[in-house]
């Protein structure tokens, strides 16, 4: 899709359909001046249709003489509760029903209002881009079952901000890289084909790559995650990609995602279809991790080194599998009494952890799809964050919030660590039910050297979304790219100072 800016004064008639986003209050007075510039009776139309211009309302008018072919007036409420999220909402909205409707161009005047008008620009560009992507790899290319596809998207705006398209392109490239890795079936998306995916990224965007195979990971002591990986018959891989800048490294930052391309359940085997066939999705947090490694070596932010690591693998039953009451030894020596087999990010997360700490970075973020529990406590538009520093966890809330991207802050109660304990060894890989996501959490932490600043991202339920919200289409939503690439965009502003 082609997204460009041009000045309000241009004429929106010159594109085949032209959406306008609207405030309740003072709407009489904006559609008599859109009808002067636009030389039809829109006044006479909306009344027609009764549309007020309440936040969420839309109304499609076609054909009107003289005019584009389509005309879309969005309801943005009242000004005073207007807000980036709802200005990125009107956005997606407007490029799905130009889409649906059958046109491929279109143009967009959202007003911005007290938005920060860099962070407004970027949001609508995004929110075009994101809100019409299609996957059809997987599909017949018959061309009567193909869908229309939004060609062309004129931003109309006072401001002269093109460097913010750019920026918008490199972010959506990432969202829909970790959108297709998530999508795919898991005979597609392996270990493997992570391994290839992160060796694409290496050779394309200038970033470092070191590929550890399970000899490698044998010899690091990496006990945990190859109890996981041994069930299955395709090899695990750890992957470390770096992007380094051109400036001086003021900030060192670690990134790990969750790696598991499939996940069974093993010996605790997941019941039911509904559980186990998305369990495709279940490297959600590397899916992440990759695409804001893609957007992040494009965007060349100064002043920050940025590691991008995931241990990769599936969890597969075998004779060779892992079994309930098996003990491992992560990276740093702990011992883990395996409960649960179905409990089994955590402990490809634990050594990655431990691997991640010896980097020295000054911060370290990880993403997982890690528990059905933070899924129920906050459903499939939030995900939960869980740190012990809050500095960091301020950062990462407000790049979630600059990104429309949910997150909440939950507990960290050190009382609940006695949860873990076990009889035979470090601590047990669960804890009881009650509280499962916190435990889980506490679990990482384990493996976290205390000096490093360390959050963890629990992003089960928003990785995929069965209808679809906001600019999430129904599917994988690539969700954390945005989050991450503003925190390291952020990291890097402060690392170079004024």
């Amino acid at each position: 899709m082609e997204i460009r800016l041009s000045n309000l004064d241009a004429q929106p008639g010159v594109c085949k359909a032209f959406a306008v986003g609207l405030f309740s209050n003072g709407v009489s007075e904006e559609l008599a001046r859109l009808a002067q510039q636009l030389g039809v009776d829109l006044p006479a139309a909306a009344e027609q249709r009764r549309f007020t211009a309440k936040a969420g309302e839309r109304l499609l008018l076609f054909p009107l003489a003289n005019a584009p072919h389509t005309v879309l007036l969005l309801g943005l409420g009242e000004q005073a509760r207007y807000s980036l999220t709802a200005m990125r909402g009107a956005a997606a909205e407007a490029a799905r029903a130009i889409a649906e409707h059958g046109s491929a161009e279109l143009a967009l005047q959202i007003p911005l209002a007290t938005i920060n008008p860099q962070q407004g620009l970027l949001a609508q560009a995004e929110a075009v881009q994101l809100s019409t992507y299609q996957d059809r790899r997987f599909k017949g290319d018959k061309e009567e079952d193909q869908p229309t596809r939004l060609q062309s998207v004129t931003i109309l705006s006072p401001h002269d901000l093109e460097p913010v398209l750019a920026r918008a392109a490199a972010v959506c490239a990432g969202v829909e890289l970790a959108r297709q890795l998530v999508a795919a079936p898991p005979n597609v998306v392996t270990p493997t084909a992570l391994a290839n995916t992160a060796r694409a990224l290496a050779a394309n965007h200038g970033l470092k790559l070191r590929l550890l195979e399970k000899d490698d990971c044998e010899r690091l002591g990496m006990g945990a995650y190859l109890g996981v990986a041994e069930a299955s018959h395709i090899p695990p891989q750890f992957i470390h990609l770096t992007y380094q800048p051109a400036s001086e490294v003021k900030q060192r930052l670690v990134l790990v995602g969750k790696g598991l391309t499939f996940d069974s359940g093993g010996y605790n085997l997941k019941v039911g279809a509904a559980q186990i066939e998305m369990m495709k999705f279940d490297m959600g947090g590397c899916a992440a991790v990759l695409g804001a490694a893609r957007a992040v070596a494009e965007l060349q932010p100064q002043g920050v080194e940025v590691h991008f690591i995931s241990a990769t693998c599936e969890n597969m039953i075998s004779g060779a599998g892992l079994r309930p009451g098996d003990i491992l030894k992560a990276g740093n020596g702990k011992t883990i009494e395996v409960n649960n087999t179905d409990a089994e990010g955590r402990l490809t997360l634990a050594d990655a952890l431990v691997y991640a700490c010896g980097l020295e970075p000054h911060a370290v973020v990880d993403l997982a799809t890690l528990t059905g529990a933070c899924q129920i406590a906050l459903g499939d538009e939030v995900a939960g964050l869980w740190s012990p520093n809050d500095s960091l966890a301020a950062e990462l809330l407000q790049a979630a919030e600059d990104s429309c991207e949910g997150l909440w802050r939950m507990p960290l109660p050190a009382a609940y660590k006695d949860r873990m304990k076990s009889q035979f060894a470090d601590l047990k890989n669960t804890g009881p039910r009650a509280g499962g996501a916190i435990t889980a959490a506490l679990f990482l932490q384990n493996f976290v050297k205390p000096d490093i600043p360390w959050a963890h991202i629990d992003i089960a339920g928003t990785v995929w979304s069965e209808k679809g919200h906001g600019d999430n289409p129904p599917g994988a939503t690539g969700y954390g790219v945005r989050t991450l690439v503003d925190w390291v965009s952020g990291k890097a502003a402060r690392a170079e100072g004024p």
